[in-house]
């Protein structure tokens, strides 16, 4: 975020709103929708981009369409202290990790995982596994999202590209 002190106000808000529900509304809608012009909304917006509090916009895709049909959060758990540093460089190597974080609690850190299948699923556990800090990990598998409309249940990004050999994102 800029260094610069930015005001925030209801306005903003009422703007990031409508931009989280549809990012493709339209300047002169929101403005319509709050009390504001179009000109006046885009400049807010302009400014909420410079100074980083909207960091970009993005289409939600249904995961499957996308190859992924396999869902699953794994719990870490590592060798002595592993840095978030590290943890963040060897999660970075796995396309089918769709988000990563440090964690409270037992585990070290939370893995977000997409798959093609159950199989792929395993083959990924299995190569997490033999990253030499990691002592175990704690599988969970998404059966349905409860809140169909959230990011969760959405991707940001494809499935691994097929590789020859029929074998997808292995490295």
């Amino acid at each position: 975020m800029n260094s610069r002190s930015t005001p925030f106000d209801e306005l903003d808000r009422k703007i990031i709103t409508a931009l989280m529900a549809n990012a493709r509304t339209s300047f002169a809608e929101i403005g319509t929708a709050i009390g504001l012009s179009a000109t006046a909304v885009k400049r807010r917006v302009d400014r909420l981009r410079e100074t980083g509090v909207i960091t970009g916009f993005t289409a939600t895709v249904k995961p499957s369409a996308l190859g992924w049909r396999t869902e699953a959060y794994v719990e870490v758990y590592c060798e002595g202290a592993a840095p978030p540093r590290r943890l963040a460089e060897v999660v970075r190597d796995y396309p089918e990790i769709t988000a990563a974080m440090t964690v409270t609690g037992g585990a070290d850190a939370l893995l977000h995982v997409r798959a093609r299948d159950v199989e792929h699923f395993e083959e990924v556990l299995e190569r997490i596994r033999q990253e030499p800090f990691i002592r175990k990990t704690i599988s969970v598998m998404v059966l349905s999202h409860l809140l169909p409309d959230s990011p969760e249940a959405g991707a940001s990004h494809p499935a691994p590209e097929e590789l020859p050999g029929g074998a997808a994102g292995v490295r």
